[in-house]
């Protein structure tokens, strides 16, 4: 019975320390994990809203085409093959993959 006095009433060694920790585990982990991710939602963001007629373009699926027509409720027509057009989601394009597409072309100019 006296050991759990004795330690219950001993100081506590390094009382900040942990909470300290802990805040720049926190900051650590916004730098490296959420700054980036929001970044990369607002180029995505832009992107989608900058398409163009004529703008050669990567579906998520895989899909390649052409945007053929911009439409005002959120949808796009894309021409798959010559006389072949989908329509579809402008958030279901790809800015990495057409970018990739797209950079040889611009490499060339």
């Amino acid at each position: 019975m006296m050991h759990l006095i004795l330690l219950a009433g001993s100081p506590q060694a390094g009382g900040n320390f942990p909470l300290l920790f802990l805040g720049l585990m926190l900051v650590v982990f916004w730098i490296f994990m959420i700054r980036p991710q929001q970044k990369k939602q607002k180029e995505q963001k832009a992107f989608i809203t900058n398409l163009q007629k004529g703008d050669k373009v990567v579906t998520i699926a895989g899909i390649h085409g052409t945007v053929n027509k911009v439409n005002d409720d959120g949808t796009l027509s894309l021409e798959i093959n010559p006389g072949s057009y989908i329509k579809i989601e402008k958030s279901s394009i790809s800015m990495e993959w057409t970018a990739q597409l797209n950079k040889p072309a611009a490499d060339k100019k």
